[in-house]
């Protein structure tokens, strides 16, 4: 009789754990926050500019996760603020599906 609780309760914990793994995955759109990274963010994150360069592989899933999480940009945090909720969701989810960790890591382009 106990057996079938402890085999619900292994199957809750898991799911759990799973959603958690997937928090950036969620409601972005990763080709519009590519779009989006070219035109709000690459100008400043380039090789040889003044922020350096930043890619979808300069992190790991969970770095991205942690960095929209915390909504703090290091350089310019005005610009950062001025991006909408979505949009920042947009390059958040095409950041976290090409990060260096991922099934497709991929630059900028």
């Amino acid at each position: 009789m106990m057996k079938p609780i402890i085999t619900i309760g292994a199957c809750i914990v898991l799911a759990f754990s799973l959603s958690a793994q997937v928090y950036a995955a969620d409601g972005g759109n990763p080709k519009k926050g590519k779009h989006l990274y070219k035109k709000q963010c690459k100008s400043c994150h380039s090789k040889g500019d003044t922020a350096g360069e930043l890619t979808p592989m300069s992190k790991t899933m969970s770095q991205w996760d942690r960095y929209f999480k915390r909504l703090k940009h290091k350089g310019d945090q005005a610009a950062f603020d001025a991006v909408s909720e979505k949009d920042l969701k947009d390059i958040q989810q095409f950041l976290y599906d090409h990060a260096a960790d991922s099934d497709q890591p991929q630059t900028c382009g």
